[in-house]
């Protein structure tokens, strides 16, 4: 098997990673289209100068797009097990939340602002750092798929299915 499962044997999780995954190498892309991007002539590799604005609206520069198609890839790759897509999903979660405070208490026309982040990008990463509540907590929707024998459907209420090895 080539490592891609399919829909019907990925987790919740996976499904999740791979979505988000998904969307952030399609942002990225988006980036990069004249048009799409408003103010394309004016995007900086780096820096609160870049002028160019994602669907008119996210302050976007050839880094924050290369960041959106890197991070993209990760969730994609990620996907392809339940662990490795709940620490996607985890880890991005983190790393958006700093990112929402860093673009809160950082200047927007200041130096710091490298990558850059204006009002609009501040609370797109809250709401980003927040979305993967069920894999931070655990949830059963979020759990690790059972090992054949000890789904809930397959023990009940008794435990671990036993299977007779007599014959």
């Amino acid at each position: 098997m080539s490592g891609v499962l399919s829909s019907a044997t990925k987790t919740p999780v996976q499904m999740a990673a791979l979505i988000v995954g998904a969307v952030f190498l399609l942002i990225g892309i988006l980036g990069f289209i004249p048009g799409i991007t408003t103010n394309y002539g004016q995007m900086q590799f780096a820096g609160h100068e870049s002028g160019a604005m994602l669907l008119g609206l996210f302050q976007v520069s050839v880094l924050h797009n290369i960041v959106h198609l890197v991070f993209g890839v990760a969730g994609v790759l990620l996907a392809r097990t339940w662990a490795a897509a709940r620490g996607f999903l985890l880890i991005g979660g983190i790393i958006y939340l700093v990112l929402w405070l860093y673009g809160l208490f950082v200047p927007h026309g200041g130096g710091a602002n490298f990558v850059p982040f204006n009002t609009a990008d501040n609370w797109l990463h809250l709401v980003l750092g927040g979305r993967d509540d069920r894999a931070r907590s655990g949830s059963d929707a979020c759990a690790a798929p059972a090992p054949p024998g000890h789904s809930l459907a397959e023990r009940g209420a008794r435990g671990p299915v036993r299977r007779s090895t007599a014959t």
